[in-house]
């Protein structure tokens, strides 16, 4: 189990998603995962912040009525300067499309994507240090880019200082992201296999402790499954959308 804390530089500290229907979203998401809701910064706009067992675990967000932007869930990485973080990504051939701007007292953020256009966001944390629990049933567990190739790892190992691990077996394009030593994140370079309507994009993976009945329970709630279960090096996965389509990885981690 992660407890909050401030996370080294690069770390995925959050995740959050921006919808149209922020009641809706939550109920869903309660459903699915037993979240609870309190109100986030109000700077954000209507924003809610996800509790499973009184700790913080995520954030929804809603869309002005004008905007209709992708829905996706965004991992936020951590850094000390948000400011100087930005002016990095703008560097190196990514963009910043939000910020960088104050969440109020929580801390300091930016929106952004890498050359490809894969969508994440960056945290300068201050009172709020991000996810406050990860393993159990409910939790954000893991981070995978979706991409062209893995050579998009150069840009995030110049703006993040990642260690970059190479695939194992080395036929697969894979590669994990590290930091400290640990590994944080991974790089999955898919080609051709890219949905043509989503381009390069961020997963997160979501614990849940049975991935067939979790499933299950998402179309029931009006969601679609977009990759039955199946048993991977992971452990069991399956990919999964809600109702506004954010698409997600249910997982029930190998060895639990």
């Amino acid at each position: 189990m992660t407890e909050a804390t401030r996370r080294p530089p690069g770390t995925p500290c959050w995740v959050s998603l921006m919808v149209h229907g922020l009641d809706a979203t939550q109920e869903f998401y309660r459903a699915l995962f037993g979240w609870e809701f309190v109100p986030g910064p109000e700077q954000l706009g209507p924003y809610v912040r996800a509790l499973l067992g009184g700790r913080e675990v995520a954030g929804i967000g809603r869309l002005p009525d004008d905007r209709h932007l992708r829905i996706a869930w965004t991992p936020y990485l951590a850094t000390e300067d948000a400011d100087e973080t930005a002016e990095s990504i703008r560097g190196c051939g990514g963009t910043v499309a939000v910020g960088p701007l104050d969440a109020g007292e929580a801390g300091r953020m930016a929106i952004c994507s890498d050359p490809t256009g894969a969508v994440f966001g960056v945290w300068q944390a201050k009172a709020h240090h991000g996810t406050a629990t990860a393993g159990p049933p409910g939790t954000p567990v893991w981070n995978e880019l979706l991409t062209y190739e893995t050579s998009i790892g150069k840009f995030y190992r110049t703006v993040f200082d990642f260690g970059l691990g190479p695939a194992d077996p080395p036929e697969h394009d894979y590669a994990t992201l590290f930091v400290d030593g640990a590994p944080v994140a991974s790089l999955h370079g898919v080609g051709d296999a890219l949905p043509r309507d989503r381009g390069p994009h961020w997963m997160t993976y979501f614990e849940v402790a049975d991935v067939d009945a979790a499933a299950r329970l998402v179309v029931e709630l009006g969601g679609r499954v977009l990759s039955p279960p199946r048993d991977g090096t992971a452990g069991r996965l399956a990919v999964v959308a809600d109702p506004e389509g954010a698409v997600f990885t249910l997982v029930r981690s190998a060895g639990r």
